[in-house]
């Protein structure tokens, strides 16, 4: 017996929480399962997990081995799928997060065109706002719409990305022209709750440097498309992304403020953790996203 079967069985165990429950899920008995596991301990010198009749725990060096070796088996997996890929279809599952702005607006059709185009994968999106922790939570991909910060993981970038403040005409002609962003703090905005400094809005001068205003107002939500609406109603001025707050431009029902003030740090981008063989259908996914935003811009 491989050492790399004993491996796969203490990892099983340890996922199940359980002999008896990896045993069902694996479809192999539980003595066999145990076996397995007995002799990688054996091979190792040291005992991986605690077995009573009531209680299932590992120990330090069980810990140790379960993080390094889940690692190891992630990239001899990986690296198979990557040879798989070039010589059959892609198959299997592919979980992703995703902001529920994203999902819910145009853009969205993106999954929706891959989903048609790579029939053979299975997709599990999750419309998620907060921050996910890909690799704790189990996924392959996120999208994030952000100002990329300093990561562990891979980002590649799918399309610029601009925060638009917009007011209805109604509200510009009641609260007369707003021709700096200092005049915010006068007039009643919408507040996305969602933004890390929802209460401090942020701009940027012509020469680069950055200032904020502090800003009030009737209505607070964690909703972008809420938001949208909000400003549509003339309830006062709203951050808004600009790939949902375009058709409202475009029809008259919103105008754009302070767009020379715009910080240019934001972008769209999928995340994914970082691996030395990356998985083919991750490497497809954002393949064809980066494609699509190309041909939709």
């Amino acid at each position: 017996m491989d050492t790399l079967t004993r491996i796969r069985a203490f990892i099983d165990v340890v996922d199940a929480e359980g002999f008896s429950a990896a045993a069902r899920r694996v479809g192999r008995s539980k003595a066999l399962l145990s076996k397995y596991v007995r002799e990688l301990e054996d091979e190792l010198g040291a005992l991986l997990l605690n077995r009573t009749t009531r209680q299932f725990s590992l120990t330090e060096a069980g810990h140790t081995y379960y993080r390094t070796a889940s690692d190891i088996l992630k990239e001899i997996d990986n690296l198979a799928d990557l040879v798989r890929a070039n010589n059959s279809d892609l198959r299997g599952r592919l979980r992703i997060t995703a902001p529920r702005t994203f999902i819910d607006a145009e853009i969205g059709q993106s999954f929706v065109d891959f989903s048609v185009a790579h029939p053979e994968l299975s997709l599990d999106i999750v419309a998620e706002d907060r921050f996910v922790d890909l690799v704790e939570e189990g996924f392959d991909v996120a999208i994030r719409i952000t100002k990329l910060e300093d990561s562990t993981l891979i980002a590649r970038k799918l399309d610029d990305f601009q925060l638009l403040f917009c007011a209805s005409p109604a509200f510009l002609e009641k609260h007369g022209p707003l021709t700096h962003p200092s005049k915010l703090a006068d007039v009643p905005c919408v507040i996305d709750t969602n933004g890390r400094n929802h209460g401090n809005w942020r701009f940027a001068e012509s020469d680069g440097t950055s200032f904020s205003v502090a800003i009030s107002g009737p209505l607070e939500v964690n909703s972008p498309l809420a938001c949208l609406r909000a400003a549509v109603a003339g309830l006062g001025v709203s951050i808004c992304p600009d790939f949902i707050a375009r058709p409202k431009i475009a029809s008259g029902e919103l105008v754009t403020l302070f767009d020379d003030y715009l910080t240019k740090d934001r972008g769209i981008y999928a995340i994914y953790p970082h691996r030395r063989y990356l998985p083919a259908k991750v490497r497809t996914f954002v393949d064809f996203l980066h494609a699509w935003f190309r041909r939709h811009r």
